[in-house]
């Protein structure tokens, strides 16, 4: 499938999705929304594809959505923000309960809808330059893109409501301090940083990388018994796959870890 706002690569089992609109700074219109909803299930559906990279092309990862466009639509805003924000969400969704492993390289701004993204991924990934913002507020807007489910998971409520109220900007740096960020890398390096981690996890344990993701958003609702209950049957599920028997056979044999074939 060709996209027009989006660019999608595939190599070693990693598959980056690069937002392609540098010149809005790669905010989110109809077009953008719905060509990453499809090409989020495309790599979730492609059995080749065992890790996935998203940034953003040119200065910034994304702006979130594109209020020029709201703008010039306040007649029908409420029925087109509904669209974007259902392919968004679907995007988000898909990337959250995916096996594959999801490597976010932020490039320059994330605001709004593009920090929501951002806190998604599995990993995180920020140039030295990366600045986070919700920026909401600023058009009276709340939050959308899963940040009132994500930010007070990762930073705490007073932080969460700091962030939204205030619009304070945090550097590639405090946003590695808060815990929005698995890793600060110098701007020159953000690509082949990314790059490296995800052709790593592309060799792993897709199906139990899956479990383990699942597992952990699945805790931040369910009681202790629940989620041990959860557990157990994740961990004997998983103990039923190739990737599972290669490994304890080769770990009891005292042998090298054979690579694992993602099922």
């Amino acid at each position: 499938m060709g996209y027009d706002t989006l660019t999608l690569g595939r190599a070693d089992g990693v598959a980056t999705l690069t937002l392609n609109r540098p010149d809005a700074l790669n905010a989110l219109d109809l077009t953008l929304g719905r060509e990453l909803f499809h090409a989020v299930l495309e790599l979730d559906d492609d059995p080749a594809v065992r890790a996935v990279v998203l940034t953003g092309a040119g200065k910034a990862f994304c702006a979130g959505g594109d209020v020029k466009g709201f703008a010039d639509n306040l007649d029908r805003i409420g029925a087109l923000i509904k669209e974007l924000t259902t392919y968004l969400h679907g995007a988000i969704s898909r990337l959250c309960r995916s096996d594959k492993p999801v490597v976010i390289a932020v490039n320059g701004v994330a605001a709004g809808g593009g920090m929501s993204l951002a806190l998604a991924g599995d990993l995180v990934l920020a140039a030295e330059s990366a600045r986070f913002t919700m920026a909401y507020s600023k058009i009276a807007a709340t939050p959308d893109g899963s940040s009132s489910y994500y930010l007070p998971r990762l930073v705490g409520l007073r932080r969460a409501m700091e962030l939204y109220f205030t619009n304070r900007v945090l550097s590639a740096r405090e946003a590695h301090e808060w815990g929005l960020v698995t890793r600060v890398v110098p701007d020159a390096e953000l690509a082949s940083a990314a790059r490296s981690v995800a052709r790593e996890l592309a060799q792993g344990p897709t199906k139990a990388f899956g479990g383990a993701k699942r597992l952990f958003h699945q805790s931040t609702w369910e009681s202790l018994e629940t989620q041990m209950e959860l557990e157990a049957q994740a961990i004997a599920a998983s103990g039923r796959t190739d990737d599972f028997r290669a490994g304890v056979t080769a770990f009891a044999n005292k042998q090298p870890v054979p690579p694992f074939k993602g099922r």
